[in-house]
């Protein structure tokens, strides 16, 4: 009988399962799909249900796959910020708000206001109230749905929700209550003024956890829904962005992780909090307890390669343009892409540039240059974006000796090779990390039953696979290319601004 560690990650469009060894080797995955709701422009919500049939399907794949495991522990993961109401009863309101959910603008900019600005709140939480954050959703659904807020007993996130199907038990961590905007990240606990401050009750929020402790073990009810022994241990886990990094390895002050997603990612592990001055870095609580993790995320990363394809399907190319046709394009074109910079702000932007009207743009185009050419500085144009991000940690002591690439941009050795010049350090993929938040919650897992001391055991069981080294002649070509790309954001601001205007929008 094999020990098995058991990591489900909630994702906003499916769910993922994962079975780990305590040798850290993975031994079976399983996914299941679902969909979402955008009943408005700017809303996206999601049936909680769907998450239950979800973990259902997946967990059901992998034990299938393994019938000779012993599971020790489950470590949850999950999409942020989402807002799942809970009544007396502990039943579902209405249907979860998701992290991308843009509707609570106002809200958000009213609890900003309340808290005395936004470097009052910066002191209390060690965040900006991002429109994304669950904090807004609160104070949204008691001024636009009252009657179903006078209902309200409990608020969850996503993985939360699937623990207290698992368990009954109502929990968060540290990681993912950090996300809510109503958490005082410095200290590790709910920022009670702020909450009472802004009318919400605080026991709407359930109690929190460290990620690796105990949170509860799985009910004779959670263990006929999900087909799993009763009994097992369950931790508190934590948040998606967050989890993921010690799935890489990223633990120590100088590792740097990327994650092309559709978005993307540039976050790293520090030894005490700092928070970003003007809190366009988000600072949450590590999933190790005594680390705390920075955060920049970009709307536009891998999705502005998927907009240049379906641009180019549209032409009648899509077909023999795969993303692997566009980076073979791309690496026939020289490091600055001739000249051609891309602004990869095609869903407005969080960080570095909060600006939800931002846009793209393509300077520097002429004549001579290729589709390859256009690739590449697609892809140059989220690495820079990155860099942005890092000039903005740098101002908080944090510095990058190697950076832990992640997401399905880190399948292209030409996007490595981008950031390793970039950045002038070495870039490496490691095992497990391609799993995302569900080998995380794994590793978490484990620290919870002792298979590893602490997180920082748990990440430096994690092998790298590949290694790409900095060129001295690209570095410099980015070193120049960057401060005239730094420079155009700026410029283009107001005309990003004046492009708004609804007599653009069809």
């Amino acid at each position: 009988m094999t020990t098995a560690l058991l990591g489900i990650d909630i994702g906003t469009s499916g769910c993922k399962a994962l079975l780990l060894s305590v040798d850290g080797d993975v031994l079976a995955t399983g996914t299941a799909t679902y969909g979402l709701s955008q009943p408005r422009a700017g809303w996206t919500e999601q049936d909680p249900s769907l998450w239950v049939e979800g973990t259902r399907k997946a967990v059901a794949q992998v034990m299938d796959q393994r019938r000779d495991v012993k599971l020790a522990c489950i470590g949850l993961s999950g999409q942020m910020h989402g807002l799942t109401p809970l009544d007396k009863d502990k039943k579902v309101l209405r249907p979860a708000i998701l992290w991308n959910d843009q509707r609570n603008a106002a809200e958000a900019a009213e609890i900003t206001r309340k808290a005395g600005g936004i470097e009052a709140l910066i002191g209390r939480t060690g965040n900006r109230m991002l429109v994304g954050y669950t904090g807004g959703k609160i104070v949204w659904m008691s001024r636009h749905e009252p009657e179903l807020f006078a209902r309200l007993r409990h608020v969850l996130n996503p993985k939360d929700y699937l623990r207290f199907m698992l368990t009954g038990e109502l929990a968060t961590e540290v990681s993912d209550a950090s996300g809510t905007g109503l958490f005082d990240v410095k200290n590790r606990v709910w920022a009670t003024d702020l909450i009472e401050m802004l009318g919400i009750d605080p026991s709407l929020l359930p109690i929190c956890h460290e990620s690796h402790e105990i949170s509860g073990q799985v009910s004779a009810s959670g263990a006929a829904l999900f087909g799993l022994p009763a009994g097992i241990p369950v931790v508190g886990g934590g948040g998606d962005s967050v989890i993921q990094t010690i799935g890489s390895g990223v633990i120590a002050p100088g590792d740097l992780q990327t994650t092309i997603g559709t978005a993307g990612i540039l976050a790293a592990a520090l030894d005490a909090p700092s928070p970003s001055p003007d809190g366009r870095i988000q600072m949450f609580c590590n999933v190790a307890p005594s680390k705390w993790h920075a955060m920049g995320v970009s709307l536009n990363a891998g999705g502005a390669m998927g907009w240049f394809r379906s641009v180019l399907a549209q032409a009648g190319r899509g077909d023999e343009l795969s993303f692997e046709a566009i980076c073979d394009a791309a690496s026939e074109s020289p490091a600055g892409a001739r000249g051609l910079l891309f602004l990869p702000y095609l869903n407005g932007e969080r960080c570095p540039h909060p600006d939800p009207v931002a846009r793209g743009a393509f300077v520097g185009l002429t004549a001579r240059h290729t589709l390859g050419d256009m690739g590449r500085s697609v892809m140059e144009g989220v690495v820079h974006a990155f860099y942005d991000m890092h000039a903005l940690m740098k101002l908080m002591g944090i510095e990058g000796k190697v950076i832990k690439a992640s997401g399905g941009g880190a399948k292209s050795r030409l996007w490595r090779q981008i950031q390793a010049d970039m950045f002038d350090c070495d870039v490496v993929t490691t095992e497990g990390a391609a799993e995302g938040a569900a080998f995380g919650a794994a590793l978490v897992a484990g620290v919870g039953v002792a298979a590893w001391k602490d997180a920082t055991e748990a990440a430096g069981t994690i092998r790298a696979l590949t290694r790409e080294r900095a060129n001295d002649s690209a570095r410099d070509v980015y070193r120049k290319g960057h401060r005239i790309y730094s420079d155009l954001y700026p410029a283009l601001r107001a005309s990003f601004s004046a492009l708004a205007d609804p007599a653009f929008a069809d």
